[in-house]
């Protein structure tokens, strides 16, 4: 099978799991081309894997295009395929409209390089997969529509990017798609309440995969590790709740426990997160590590007693660095939402707490740190989870064999898109997804 993937930007800072994911393709004999929307940064190879190197994925299988060049190479002259550029693309802008000028732009910014690849590489593929669902999506889908082979179409949706927040001409492209990929049960769930009306059947379609790692890796060694040393990791942004684990931070040391937090990223928090810092009494006690290539970020979770993910509500579905600390022995806290139950077992091998809520993290920090064989328990817990759900090799063959079974559905089997744009929760009329405290777990849709 030759597999063309769309996604956002190749090679990136945060991309880890898409190279774990593509790379576990290639080993079980899956041909891929990588189809990046935004421009190449070649300064951004430095955080990407050792497993992605030019020899398992050749630059000749990497396409990048600008926005200039993609106009040249598109052929507006033939009129199928200006007909088709037209339409689609006056339905993605006035989907992308409702949401804002930066969405417009984006939106149209992806359509010429559909048109330019196509006339590039129209009959190269036997499948095609938008790796995510927002931008990446829509080009990936009018690509598709250009081509006009009866070649299978799937998305994959991942968290708040490209499927809570924002759902820019969603339902129409799960309409039109053969296959439906996710990271976790609580996505499968969330895409059949707010999409099940608006894509029949589309419950049949969806397929959880999980991300996995390399776990040869991630060498396993809960032990040596300093006493009460806290480590987040991931973009500073207002979602993922890092301003949460300082408050906490500060009662911790209001209890007399001498704790230093690490906070691994960058983002347009940071700023706001020092003066907090700062405002709490605490600078000295907080070290803002800035982005870092992944062997440093491994080393540093392997460094800490604790890694704390504390998501203020839906944004990641399943977050990556949660897998990565349970492989390391790295025992986690994390506020119950989205996926994270799901990964941690329902709490069974990490502590879950409500999500905004110091005074729950600050005591279950107080409970981990405090006690030496409940950080070993929950670290070999944890470990053995990942052994059993998160193994990259063995997710990666197991998507390969489906992504083999899927074929090009009849359109009777899956409608045209057609039918209005929902609303950002996802139903016709139905307000955005809460971001509320009580989020629930679920289970596996029926």
């Amino acid at each position: 099978m030759r597999l063309a993937v769309f996604t956002s930007k190749y090679p990136a800072r945060v991309a880890t799991f898409f190279e774990r994911d593509m790379r576990a393709l290639l080993e079980v004999g899956v041909a891929i081309d990588v189809f990046s929307i935004y421009p190449l940064d070649r300064g951004l190879w430095r955080y990407s894997l050792d497993i992605m190197d030019g020899d398992v994925l050749p630059p000749s299988r990497l396409h990048h295009i600008g926005l200039a060049r993609s106009l040249w190479q598109a052929k507006p002259w033939r009129p199928r395929e200006l007909g088709v550029v037209l339409r689609e693309g006056a339905a993605i802008g006035t989907a992308a409209a409702r949401y804002g000028m930066g969405p417009l732009a984006k939106s149209l910014y992806v359509l010429p390089k559909a048109w330019a690849w196509t006339a590039q590489h129209a009959t190269g593929y036997d499948h095609v997969l938008a790796y995510w669902g927002n931008y990446a999506g829509s080009c990936a889908y009018l690509f598709h529509r250009l081509i006009d082979r009866p070649i299978p179409f799937s998305i994959w949706l991942h968290a708040g990017t490209d499927l809570y927040y924002r759902p820019i001409y969603l339902s129409q492209k799960l309409r039109y798609a053969d296959a439906i990929l996710t990271c976790c049960e609580f996505n499968r769930a969330y895409i059949a309440e707010h999409y099940g009306d608006v894509a029949p059947g589309i419950t049949e379609r969806v397929h959880v995969c999980y991300h996995g790692l390399d776990l040869s890796s991630f060498p396993y060694r809960p032990e040596g590790r300093p006493p009460h040393r806290i480590i987040a990791v991931g973009r500073l942004a207002k979602d993922k709740g890092f301003g949460y684990l300082l408050q906490a931070a500060r009662a911790l040391v209001d209890r007399g426990l001498d704790v230093e937090v690490d906070i691994v990223g960058d983002g347009h928090q940071l700023g706001a997160l020092r003066a907090l810092a700062a405002e709490l009494g605490i600078p000295d006690r907080v070290r803002f590590r800035g982005w870092l290539a992944f062997a440093e970020v491994r080393r540093a979770m392997s460094e800490a007693t604790v890694l704390v993910h504390p998501s203020d509500g839906l944004g990641d579905g399943l977050p990556n660095v949660l897998r990565e600390a349970m492989a390391l022995g790295t025992p986690v806290i994390a506020s119950r939402v989205a996926g994270i139950p799901e990964a941690l077992d329902e709490g069974r091998c990490g502590l879950l707490v409500p999500p905004r809520d110091v005074a729950a993290l600050a005591s279950a920090l107080e409970r981990l740190l405090g006690d030496a064989a409940l950080r070993q328990t929950l670290a070999r817990l944890a470990r053995r989870r990942t052994e059993e759900k998160f193994d990259m090799w063995r997710n990666g063959a197991q998507l390969a064999e489906h992504l083999q079974t899927i074929r090009r559905l009849p359109p009777a089997a899956r409608s045209e898109a057609a039918a209005p744009e929902p609303l950002p929760g996802g139903r016709r009329g139905r307000a955005p997804p809460r971001r509320a405290a009580d989020t629930p777990a679920v289970r596996r849709a029926p």
